[in-house]
């Protein structure tokens, strides 16, 4: 697949989902190597109360149920925002073959920005990472979603 736009949409309906219910504006999809989406999911922290359903952990969890087990080798991960060191860790673990994200995050994020997990040759897996695709439209759902909770009283 060389446009990754399709998904990151997809992802993005995900994240606007997440934040109708309170939870930050993240979403993720899982998808096959042909291109055919086989999971998703948006944040459901604040949904679920459970401080691991963040968005790239579901989308994870709920591929391995629809393929039937955990490796997910050829399958491509896109979520909005740069995956924290817990959801780098998960994808690590799950042998994601690729990963695909639009904002970076200076904060927390575990690929670019603070670290490298996805691509450290000390793993036992590494994932391809293509970044910045629509990384506008996720920055612009998270900062309106941050900027409505500092104004609300």
């Amino acid at each position: 697949m060389t446009s990754w736009q399709a998904p990151m949409r997809r992802a993005l309906a995900e994240a606007a989902a997440a934040a109708d219910h309170g939870d930050v504006p993240i979403g993720a999809v899982v998808v096959d190597p042909s291109g055919n989406v086989i999971a998703t999911a948006g944040n459901e922290r604040q949904l679920t109360g459970d401080p691991l359903a963040h968005a790239e952990v579901l989308a994870l969890r709920r591929a391995a149920q629809a393929l039937g087990g955990w490796r997910l080798d050829n399958c491509t991960l896109v979520v909005t925002l740069e995956p924290c060191a817990m959801c780098a860790g998960a994808l690590v673990q799950a042998r994601v073959g690729r990963l695909v994200f639009g904002a970076f995050d200076a904060k927390a994020g575990a690929v670019a920005s603070l670290g490298d997990v996805v691509r450290d040759p000390r793993l036992p897996h590494r994932a391809e990472v293509v970044s910045g695709v629509l990384a506008d439209e996720s920055a612009v759902l998270l900062t309106g979603f941050f900027a409505a909770r500092r104004d609300t009283p």
